[in-house]
């Protein structure tokens, strides 16, 4: 193999790795967002434990 052969196939993997990246994030949204619309989770409560971290705090989650 050439040198421009390999620097195409490398373009060409770099360009599929990408779209599989941006189809993985845009699975991650959805389903967050379809978690949180059925009620499964409450991600606003984790997002304010940064703000509200206390000693004495409530707990987010029991154990089961």
């Amino acid at each position: 193999m050439d040198m421009q052969t390999i620097r195409e196939l490398q373009a060409y993997g770099f360009f599929f790795f990408v779209v599989f990246l941006v189809c993985v994030l845009y699975g991650y949204c959805y389903h967050l967002y379809r978690s949180e619309r059925t009620g499964r989770r409450d991600y606003e409560k984790y997002s304010n434990l940064a703000i509200q971290d206390d000693l004495d705090s409530a707990i987010l989650e029991r154990k089961i």
